[in-house]
């Protein structure tokens, strides 16, 4: 077994190997607090934020706290200050920011860590019109995600599919059992579906246009973090950034970081995430772009109000990330 002083030097020796500087940036003043606050929540697909401890300490953090929650409580506890920088799902991000949320969306990591498993009732996404889809809870991740998806092919997600709200466990039990016509998954569901051959993959997100060419996890900080903080905001997003490459880079590595770090407990069902989510693409595709993709495909659903260019302008800022993309330079 690794030793937790072990992972710590591999981490750091990624570090190294990937020619990024140790410690803080050069001339770069240090963060203006030492404390930063992200969350810890069942979908591992957001593994930057949760292998980055190393990161964070070689950029002036010395107390770093998870906030333990639920994925969908993550829209919650963002909103109300509880955490400072996180990962968080675009769909969910364009609700929060129609609603006026304090939120500032930094940038992109990843695109394609969702999937939409079926019964053999469900072959393409059109067939869900008449059917019945679990979620976690409405208006949340999986039935935001599949809303806009519903609307990219012409169904009305208020009419056409009828969402039932049941907790992940249970809803991944009753589309084994065939009384669900569908489920929306994040990782590791998506890898435990697969494993235990339940259903089959509708869409992927990770390989199926157009979701795969575009953001699912974005960088995000709360307003008023992000604003009184600006030095620290860079310095986590950095972080993050960085161990967003770690996972693409050694996927072994980062499944076994997330292992030893008490973030998920099966190492297979990590590793294949690190394997199937594109964890590189974040210098590849433009945030900009993922947001209004999602919030052009809520407004024809009916679930906000707002025009891609009132969100973007109001609930985003990219300065750091391009600097920073021009810093981290692959």
């Amino acid at each position: 077994m690794i030793t937790r002083r072990d992972l710590l030097r591999g981490v750091t020796g990624t570090v190294g190997l990937l020619g990024w500087p140790p410690g803080h940036a050069s001339g770069e003043p240090p963060p203006e607090t030492t404390r930063l606050r992200l969350y810890h929540s069942p979908s591992i697909c957001t593994a930057p934020q949760y292998i980055v401890g190393e990161l964070l300490k070689a950029e002036g953090f010395g107390d770093i706290e998870y906030v333990k929650t639920t994925v969908v409580g993550v829209s919650k506890i963002l909103a109300s200050g509880k955490v400072d920088v996180c990962l968080h799902f675009v769909a969910p991000l364009v609700i929060q920011l129609d609603a006026g949320d304090p939120i500032t969306v930094l940038g992109g990591v990843h695109p394609g860590c969702f999937e939409l498993f079926g019964t053999d009732r469900v072959r393409v996404i059109r067939d869900l019109k008449g059917k019945t889809v679990a979620v976690t809870e409405l208006g949340q991740a999986a039935h935001v995600f599949l809303s806009s998806m519903l609307a990219h092919v012409g169904l009305d997600p208020n009419k056409d599919v009828t969402f039932a709200e049941h907790p992940a466990a249970e809803g991944k039990r009753l589309l084994a059992e065939g009384r669900i016509d569908a489920y929306l998954g994040f990782p590791p569901d998506t890898q435990e579906l697969r494993a235990r051959k339940v259903g089959h993959v509708v869409a992927n997100s990770a390989v199926d246009r157009p979701w795969s060419q575009y953001f699912c996890c974005m960088a995000t900080g709360h307003r008023e973090f992000v604003r009184k903080h600006p030095i620290a905001t860079k310095r986590a997003l950095r972080a993050i950034l960085k161990a967003a490459d770690i996972c693409a880079l050694e996927p072994e590595r980062a499944a076994r970081a997330l292992v030893d770090g008490g973030f998920t407990p099966r190492y297979d069902y990590a590793l294949q995430t690190m394997k199937d989510v594109p964890y590189n693409k974040w210098r590849v595709y433009d945030p900009e772009d993922s947001l209004r993709f999602y919030a052009l495909r809520l407004r024809e659903a009916g679930m906000i109000k707002s025009t891609p260019q009132r969100l973007i302008a109001q609930g985003t800022d990219w300065r750091l990330l391009n600097e920073l993309k021009k810093e981290l330079k692959g």
